[in-house]
């Protein structure tokens, strides 16, 4: 087996040699030897990295990112925390989608002021609900 040197999974991954170094701290990928001073790894490193930027893209923190890695390396995903997540990432959309959808009309809204829009102050109260997640999730509750 080819071992790859850190600067070879540093320009194929694209992650800056100081991150790989530390993600070789925190376990999220090992070095399996070392030539001189540059840590060498298996190909399989760049796999773990794929999965490591999909999981932050995803929301997921290192700690748990480093979790979804079997003692052996190899991927073992947890289904169940990645549909928890996938809903997470629905609600953010559709929150983003009511977002986008209210600054559109109150940037053509041919209300003579803002504030005498309707749709505006509803955009308002959206905000407030927005800055406090719990009131998302009691409004959530009662509508279940």
């Amino acid at each position: 087996m080819k071992l790859l040197d850190i600067g070879e999974v540093s320009q194929r991954s694209g992650v800056p040699p100081s991150t790989l170094r530390y993600y070789d701290e925190i376990g999220l990928i090992r070095s399996v030897a070392r030539h001189g001073l540059r840590r060498q790894f298996e190909p399989l490193a760049l796999t773990q990295l794929s999965l490591v930027a999909l999981g932050k893209s995803a929301g997921f923190s290192l700690q748990d990112i480093a979790g979804m890695f079997g003692a052996d390396g190899q991927p073992d995903l947890p289904r169940g925390d990645l549909l928890v997540r996938a809903d997470e990432i629905d609600r953010q959309i559709g929150n983003l989608a009511t977002l986008r959808d209210a600054l559109r009309h109150v940037a053509e809204c041919p209300a003579p002021s803002h504030m005498e829009c309707p749709s505006f102050q509803k955009l308002l109260r959206l905000a407030k609900r927005w800055r406090d997640p719990s009131q998302q999730s009691k409004e959530r509750a009662s509508s279940e």
